[in-house]
């Protein structure tokens, strides 16, 4: 019988390939950006979940040491001749609930992520997003639909044909936040320092800077798409792969094999099935013992000496020959 080696070894590769790749299929999930994260086309990667005020859960009963519960302040400086503080956060709503949200419908008011309070008047700067957006290198996240913008001299809204971004289905503009973010290298800076830096003269678009050590690059976690199963299927796979067709190519280029003997310790392998084939022996003609004979009586072989434990002894002789045998074969 002759061994062919290369079609026999190409196929090992391709089918220990294939299930390789089976089980990497299994653990490979492709997931999206997580929410408050962003990476930019040169590699960058910016993560500002850190910066996201969350309310505490129902069952936490007291927040951990130093974790910030609550909103984002920025003062308004001349605006509004002072008279007028911003309340956000980053990337989700406002902790603190409000209430009576000028121009925005109740079911809106849980979702707004930035306004400012003139007297008893509350205004929303935008809804909830998580997108960040990188500009060059700077790092933006906008919130729109907002409130309505300021009104005419007629005391109607103002609408304008243009900024389809900020009008609601009605025409009306409303007010919309966009907040810059700068990478503060201070290393004993935490948390962030928002700064509002000034709005446009309809009041409909307020610009917001945000210095805080999160806003600078990091590097993005690795994803792993492979599970410790399919590593180390992979490993076992390609050392497989490296005993099978390097022990082939030796013993055929260098120790001239032919056939079967081509596959590297053909000897052992050989001799493995052998063992594997006289304990399935030994063991079916033990068990052939426990076995009822269809006879009432038992032949005894009789010996010329007059001994009837012939058959006892021509048993224990075939278990000697048995196993030296054997152990000749693993002497080879």
């Amino acid at each position: 019988m002759h061994f062919p080696s290369l079609p026999t070894a190409l196929l090992l590769t391709l089918t220990l390939h294939s299930g390789v790749n089976a089980a990497a299929s299994d653990d490979k999930k492709t997931k999206p950006s997580d929410p408050c994260t962003v990476a930019s086309s040169t590699g960058s990667f910016y993560d500002l979940r850190s910066l996201a005020i969350l309310p505490p859960a129902d069952d936490q009963k007291k927040p951990a040491k130093g974790v910030k519960t609550d909103d984002w302040h920025a003062r308004g400086w001349d605006y509004h001749d002072g008279k007028a503080n911003f309340t956000l956060n980053i990337c989700a709503p406002v902790v603190d609930p409000i209430k009576d949200v000028e121009g925005i419908s109740h079911d809106l008011w849980k979702n707004v992520s930035a306004y400012y309070e003139i007297g008893s008047k509350k205004y929303s700067l935008g809804q909830q997003s998580s997108n960040l957006t990188v500009r060059g290198k700077r790092l933006v996240l906008q919130y729109t639909n907002g409130s309505p913008c300021g009104k005419d001299k007629n005391g109607r809204a103002v609408k304008d044909a243009e900024g389809e971004d900020e009008k609601d289905k009605n025409g009306v503009r409303r007010k919309s936040a966009l907040i810059s973010f700068h990478c503060d290298k201070d290393p004993l800076a935490t948390g962030a320092t928002p700064s509002f830096v000034g709005t446009d003269p309809d009041e409909c678009s307020y610009h917001f800077e945000v210095l805080s050590p999160a806003a600078c690059v990091t590097a993005e976690p690795a994803k792993q798409s492979v599970g410790p199963g399919a590593v180390f299927a992979i490993i076992g796979a390609i050392a497989i792969i490296v005993y099978f067709l390097g022990g082939v190519f030796y013993q055929r280029n260098v120790a001239h094999a032919r056939g079967w003997r081509q596959l590297p310790n053909y000897s052992m392998w050989a001799g493995i099935g052998s063992f594997i084939k006289d304990i399935f022996i030994i063991a079916t003609s033990s068990c052939a013992h426990f076995l009822p004979s269809r006879r009432g009586y038992s032949a005894l072989s009789i010996s010329a000496n007059g001994n009837s434990n012939g058959r006892g002894r021509h048993r224990n002789e075939d278990e000697n020959r048995l196993i030296d045998q054997l152990d000749e074969e693993w002497d080879d």
